[in-house]
């Protein structure tokens, strides 16, 4: 049997609603899959007993909200009984939450297909580092489960195997899953404590929230949290909110009422929520809005403009600028002093370059890795080894922030990150950023006005149809060759009127693969199925717009944007036409 998935570091995913439709509900699963989901426990299990050298490891099993989750799960659970493993089974789960809870054991296996529609369903592997597997390790479970997928005779004794396993042993995994669930949390709320404040000190962390909470309470401070049914519906939110002083109005705990992705079309249900609080009591602190995806690793933001007096959507980029402008200052503020710090930042190829504007003003240095989540947390963990210290990471295009210790996105950190720079007022944070920035310091600001201090840039976002391209040649370096051609040949022929119309005078080509970027590339093949970036330059050699190109890990696509300094959408508009228009032809 050859497995129908997309493997990739980000997690392996695929439909697995029976019907094949992405969008069914249906909880059941195939045959075929119950044998998938077999395999990849059982490599997993393989995988994690030679690393840690234990014949007995102990594994995190969790599903996000999904439909299928619960019988991939039984059969997940069922191997790893077969093959003796610990499990500690805590349901839905958030992966912030299992990958805390998973620094406490061997390793864990996630079952989630993220912001991937409903139908579909997925799998994480990590071990006790508390982030998913590096690609090269990745690889190696990839490797040994495709093998034995397309050893039909293997499986069918595996899938055997598995569901001869002892049924009291898997009756007490169930038995214990609030257990389990109940020591996931509590390991969640201690390292959220930990990321929050930048440390492990317990006497440290109660007194930066007695000096926050203090702050909240005196000044009144409400969150919105369109749930959407997500995992988050189950984690900590809530009570961690209401226990700081803030007011939680919560939406959709116990459905999927919508699409999934938290991007602008379906951040409309927040800021509905957040307007109707709004309409119904003038004295309604309601000031900040999430919406997770399914898996609770991601939530965009929105928030309430005081002078426009509605929700505004924020985008992922904004989100991104947001997070890194308060953990920056935040990290500032409390190294002060400290003659080894040296601040830096990680995040993928497309994040915008309005984070390097922000990142000069604040003497932290770029640093840049292909799209991938896992790419970006080594990245930062290559660095840090190098003794930069990077609090602030992740990936601008999405919105999505990690905030060391942490190495996955999480609304929690976003949030807070946002709070700590609104409600730390004398000799805060904002008020670090307007110094250094030149900025006219006004103590009774408010979100709107950090945001209108911020790098303007013009920035194609990632779920807009536009963005994302069908393209048949799936050898992504022939037709990064093939647009290299084209672009050469149209550069020649338009660059007297790209430097008449937008100031365009030079380019280069930068590749990121992995970790490692790779700057002024005269071959665009070599970025394989990494990404490629056509930086445009002005007559200072200053950039000022960027073309981006990779096809996803994780769906069938070929992802596109453009990034332009100031307030310019046609420029965006014209950039991103004319790249698109390169690749159509390239694929022919």
């Amino acid at each position: 049997m050859k497995p129908d998935m997309i493997l990739s570091a980000s997690g392996w995913r695929k439909v697995f609603a029976i019907s094949g439709d992405e969008q069914d509900r249906s909880t059941e699963i195939s045959e075929q899959d119950k044998a998938i989901s077999v395999a990849a426990a059982s490599v997993f299990f393989d995988y994690i007993s030679e690393l840690t050298n234990q014949e007995v490891p102990v594994i995190a099993v969790g599903i996000d909200a999904r439909p299928t989750g619960p019988a991939i799960a039984d059969a997940m659970l069922h191997t790893l009984v077969a093959k003796g493993a610990v499990v500690q089974y805590s349901g839905v789960t958030s992966a912030p939450e299992i990958m805390a809870y998973s620094k406490k054991l061997d390793g864990f296996i996630y079952i989630s297909a993220s912001h991937n529609p409903i139908g579909h369903n997925g799998i994480k592997f990590g071990t006790n580092n508390g982030g998913v597997l590096e690609a090269k390790e990745n690889a190696k479970v990839t490797a040994a489960f495709v093998e034995l997928c397309e050893d039909d005779a293997k499986l069918s004794a595996l899938v055997k195997q598995a569901y001869e396993c002892s049924s009291s042993a898997l009756k007490e995994i169930y038995k214990t899953e609030q257990s389990s669930k109940f020591n996931a949390l509590k390991a969640y709320e201690d390292f959220i404590l930990e990321t929050i404040t930048d440390s492990a000190n317990k006497e440290h962390q109660k007194d930066f929230f007695e000096m926050l909470d203090s702050q909240i309470r005196a000044k009144g401070f409400g969150v919105v949290c369109d749930f959407n049914g997500s995992s988050r519906a189950r984690c900590i939110d809530k009570e961690f909110f209401t226990n700081h002083g803030i007011d939680f109005y919560s939406l959709n705990e116990d459905e999927i009422a919508h699409e999934i992705i938290p991007e602008a079309e379906n951040l409309v249900y927040v800021a509905q929520g957040m307007e109707d609080l709004h309409r119904h009591n003038k004295n309604c602190n309601a000031k900040l809005g999430y919406m997770p995806d399914c898996d609770g690793d991601r939530g965009n933001i929105v928030y309430w403009d005081d002078k426009q007096q509605k929700a505004v959507i924020l985008k992922a980029q904004e989100v991104f600028s947001l997070s890194v402008l308060a953990e920056l200052t935040y990290s500032i503020w409390k190294n002060s002093g400290d003659p080894a710090f040296k601040p830096a930042v990680a995040v993928n190829c497309p994040t915008s370059m309005r984070i390097d504007e922000i990142c000069k003003v604040l003497g932290a240095q770029v640093f840049r890795a292909e799209v991938g989540e896992a790419n970006v947390v080594n990245l930062a963990r290559e660095k840090r080894n190098e003794g930069w210290n990077v609090r602030i990471l992740g990936e601008g295009s999405n919105g999505g922030t990690i905030t060391h210790p942490a190495s996955v996105r999480d609304p929690l950190n976003t949030v807070f990150a946002i709070i700590k720079l609104l409600m730390m007022r004398e000799d805060g944070l904002y008020e670090i950023w307007c110094k250094k920035a030149g900025i006219e310091y006004n103590p009774d600001f408010t979100l709107t006005d950090v945001l209108e201090s911020l790098p303007v840039y013009t920035t194609t976002g990632v779920s807009e149809p536009r963005a994302i391209l069908k393209v048949k040649n799936t050898d992504h370096a022939a037709l990064k060759a093939s647009f290299q051609k084209f672009f050469e040949a149209d550069w020649e022929a338009k660059k007297t009127d790209l430097k008449k119309q937008y100031g365009i005078c030079s380019y280069e080509a930068v590749i990121t693969n992995g970790t490692k970027e790779t700057r002024d590339v005269k071959d665009y093949s070599l970025s394989g199925k990494g990404g490629l970036k056509i930086i445009f330059k002005d007559e200072a050699d200053t950039p000022v717009a960027f073309i981006w190109m990779r096809g996803s890990g994780t769906e069938p696509v070929f992802r596109i944007m453009c990034d332009v300094k100031g307030n310019n959408p046609e420029e965006e508009k014209a950039l991103l036409a004319w790249e698109t228009q390169m690749l159509e032809k390239s694929d022919k």
